[in-house]
């Protein structure tokens, strides 16, 4: 099964390439993506990589957390699924009853 991890701390050299091939030691990765802003295209920092076993992912968190990639000393940790944000009720005057 695969597994997601977040890296932050990232150079602002480090690219999509750099960081596959920084993490396909540890074994077969699906995806490794830098963050970058939208408007200026510059790196955010941070990025992630999927790696097709949660085992290989592991070994990677354990060889690469602090490790030195670009210059910079990473972080590495397994990657947080981000809750959902939908538009629901609860606020303003569209989100409760009006009391008569």
């Amino acid at each position: 099964m695969s597994k997601k991890l977040f890296a932050g701390g990232l150079s602002w050299n480090t690219n999509d390439d750099s960081l596959r091939r920084a993490f396909e030691a540890f074994g077969e990765v699906l995806e490794a993506r830098v963050i970058v802003d939208r408007d200026t295209g510059r790196s955010r920092g941070f990025g992630f990589v999927t790696f097709a076993q949660a085992e290989d992912a592991d070994r990677a968190i354990a060889e690469m957390d602090g490790a030195e990639l670009d210059g910079r000393r990473i972080r590495v940790n397994e990657a947080e699924t981000r809750k959902p944000h939908g538009g629901g009720s609860g606020g303003g005057r569209f989100g409760r009853r009006e009391r008569g």
